[in-house]
C-alpha cells in the first residue's frame, strides 16, 4: 500500500520529548513512507533517545537556529543522511519569561527581540539553510498558534507568532517561483513540554473542548501531525502562504 509520503525526505525540528508535536509529525511521516532526519538543541542525548522511539530510529543533527555556523553547515550535515529534502517542519519557538504571563507592558526590548528571533525570524533562517537541498515541489511547514487575537497571558509570544504568520506570506512569495510551498499549521492547545511554560495554559485547554465544534483532545497530537504531513505531501500542490487551523473549529466560533 502506497503511503502519502512515500519516498519523501524530511527534516523535522523541534522534538524535545515524545509528547512533542514534532515527534508525532515524524512518527506519522514515517508511517506514511517518509525518510526522516531530526534536529535537536541543547540536550541532544535526550533527543537521540526519543528518536529511537519512532517506528524507525531517526538520525539527529544538532541545530541552534540562532547560530549562523549551525545554519551554514546544516545542508552538509543533512547530506550525511539524505541526498536532498522534499520537506521541512519548523516547530521552534521560545520567549523569555518576561514575554509570557508577565505584564505585557513590562517586557524589555531585548527579551521581545529574542522571542521574535527564535520564533519567527528563524523560520526564514531555516528555509534559507535548507534551500540548497530542495527542488520544485518542496514544502516548508511551520507551527503556529492563531495570532489574530490577544490570548490571555500569551502576550509577546502572540506578537512573535503574528510575525511568523507574516514571514510565511513573504517566504511563500519569494520561494514560489522555485516551486516551494510555505504554510503554517495553527494548532489548538496540545499538552507538550513547551506548553507547560505558558501561564494559564491549563485554563485555556480546559475551555477548548467546550468551544470546539468538533471537540478537542489536548493529549492527542495525532490530528495536528496528520495535517502537517498533508501539507508536506503532494496533495496540496497549489496551497502556499496559508494557515491551516487544526483546533477543532475554535477559530471559527471564538472563545
Amino acid at each position: 500500500m502506497t503511503g502519502l509520503l512515500d519516498g519523501k525526505r524530511l527534516l523535522i525540528t523541534g522534538v524535545i520529548t515524545d509528547a512533542s508535536i514534532a515527534f508525532h509529525a515524524a512518527r506519522v511521516a514515517q508511517e506514511q513512507g517518509a525518510q526522516v532526519v531530526l534536529t535537536g538543541y541543547g540536550r541532544l542525548s535526550l533527543v537521540e533517545r526519543i528518536a529511537k522511539r519512532l517506528p524507525s530510529p531517526a538520525p539527529v543533527i544538532e541545530l541552534d537556529v540562532t547560530n549562523q555556523e549551525h545554519l551554514d553547515g546544516l545542508a552538509a550535515r543533512v547530506r550525511e543522511h539524505l541526498d536532498g529534502l522534499d520537506g521541512v517542519l519548523h516547530s521552534i519557538a521560545y520567549g523569555p519569561p518576561s514575554t509570557l504571563g508577565a505584564p505585557f507592558l513590562d517586557a524589555p526590548a531585548e527579551d521581545v527581540a529574542t522571542a521574535v528571533n527564535v520564533s519567527a525570524f528563524s523560520f526564514k533562517s531555516l528555509a534559507v539553510a535548507c534551500l540548497p537541498l530542495m527542488g520544485r515541489g518542496g514544502s516548508i511547514v511551520g507551527m503556529d498558534f492563531d495570532a489574530r487575537v490577544a490570548w490571555p497571558a500569551y502576550n509577546w509570544m502572540g506578537v512573535a507568532k503574528a510575525a511568523l504568520e507574516s514571514t510565511t506570506r513573504y517566504l511563500a512569495r519569494d520561494l514560489g517561483p522555485q516551486g516551494i510551498r510555505v504554510n503554517l499549521v495553527a494548532a489548538g492547545p496540545v499538552r507538550t513540554m513547551a506548553a507547560k511554560s505558558i501561564p494559564g495554559f491549563d485554563e485555556l485547554q480546559d475551555a477548548w473542548p467546550e468551544r470546539a465544534p468538533l471537540g478537542w483532545d489536548g493529549s492527542d497530537a495525532t490530528p495536528v501531525a496528520k495535517s502537517v504531513c498533508a501539507l508536506l505531501s503532494d496533495w496540496l500542490p497549489a496551497t502556499t502562504g496559508s494557515m491551516v487551523w487544526v483546533d477543532g473549529g475554535v477559530h471559527a466560533v471564538g472563545m
